[in-house]
């Protein structure tokens, strides 16, 4: 599943790729942003932890991951 988290201040979002389901992740920023925790704390699929204050969080977007093209074909 494919992140992108959107922070306050900073030039650029951050994208990681992480085996949780969209669910898990829906409730973990849902935990992050009530208040039950004071990072939002993800785990990529490389085993890197991404920790990033719940009160500088702009977005998440969580989708598929698309899949790279291979080829000549028309586009």
């Amino acid at each position: 599943m494919e992140v992108k988290i959107g922070v306050q201040h900073a030039p650029r979002e951050i994208v990681l790729e992480t085996e949780l389901s969209a669910e898990a992740l829906e409730a973990a920023v849902t935990d992050a942003l009530t208040g039950k925790t004071a990072l939002l704390t993800l785990t990529d699929t490389k085993g890197r932890k991404v920790l990033v204050p719940t009160d500088r969080l702009s977005y998440v977007d969580i989708g598929e991951p698309t899949a790279r093209k291979v080829g000549f074909g028309a586009v």
